[in-house]
C-alpha cells in the first residue's frame, strides 16, 4: 500500500479527495440534466412522474358504486342518528330532572331512559331513511347503467315521498320536496369545480 495514503490515514484524514477522478459522481443526467441519486445510481427520469395509488382490473370501475357505498351509508346514518339523538335526550332530560326535582339514583335512571329512548328512535330513523334511498339507488344504478347525480336527484325525492306517504298527499309531497332539496344541495356542493369550470369557460370576457 502506498506510504502516502498510510501517512494520511495516520493522521485521521481521508485518503480520498475532491479531485480524485474516482469521485466524480454527476449528479444531472447528460440528455435533460434530471438530478440522479448518488446513492441508488438510477435517473429518475424513467420513472413516471405519477403512478396511481390502486391497481384496478381492466374494465373495472375506479370508484365505488352504490351497492358498496349503501353499507357505510346506513351504518354512518344510524351512528349519526344515535348520537345526535342521544344529545338531544341528554339535554331533555337534564331539563325534565331539574324541573321535577328528582335527585340521585332517580335523576339517573331517567337522564338513561331519556337518552336511550331519544338516541334509539333518531338512529332508527335515519337508518330506514339511509335503507330506502341506497336501494332506490342502487335500483336506479342497476336500471340505467350509469350512476350520474340524476340518480341521486331521483332516490332522495323518491325515499321522501315513500317515507312521507302514509301521513297524507301533502306531507308526501313536502317529503319528496325535502328530499330533492338535499339531494340537490348536495350535487350543487360536490360538482362545484365543474360549475366553476363552465363559468369560466362560457362567461363573456
Amino acid at each position: 500500500m502506498d506510504s502516502s495514503i498510510n501517512d494520511r490515514n495516520a493522521n485521521g484524514s481521508s485518503p480520498y479527495s475532491y479531485r480524485d477522478p474516482g469521485m466524480n459522481v454527476p449528479l444531472h443526467s447528460q440528455h435533460n440534466l434530471a438530478p440522479l441519486s448518488p446513492y441508488l445510481n438510477f435517473d429518475p427520469v424513467y420513472l413516471p412522474p405519477s403512478q396511481p395509488e390502486f391497481i384496478f382490473p381492466e374494465g373495472a370501475a375506479r370508484q365505488r358504486g352504490r351497492f358498496e357505498l349503501a353499507f357505510s351509508q346506513i351504518g354512518g346514518s344510524v351512528m349519526t342518528g344515535a348520537l345526535v339523538g342521544g344529545t338531544v335526550g341528554m339535554y331533555n332530560g337534564i331539563k325534565s330532572t331539574t324541573l321535577a326535582g328528582h335527585t340521585g339514583k332517580l335523576r339517573r335512571t331517567q337522564l338513561l331512559n331519556y337518552l336511550m329512548k331519544q338516541g334509539s328512535a333518531t338512529a332508527n330513523t335515519l337508518g330506514v331513511i339511509a335503507v330506502m334511498y341506497s336501494s332506490f339507488g342502487v335500483i336506479l344504478s342497476y336500471a340505467r347503467g350509469v350512476d350520474d347525480e340524476l340518480n341521486t336527484l331521483t332516490a332522495a325525492t323518491c325515499t321522501g315521498l315513500l317515507y312521507k306517504s302514509s301521513a297524507g298527499l301533502r306531507k308526501c309531497a313536502l317529503g319528496g320536496g325535502i328530499g330533492l332539496g338535499i339531494a340537490a344541495a348536495y350535487c350543487l356542493w360536490t360538482s362545484r369545480d365543474q360549475i366553476q369550470n363552465f363559468r369560466s369557460e362560457y362567461s363573456p370576457a
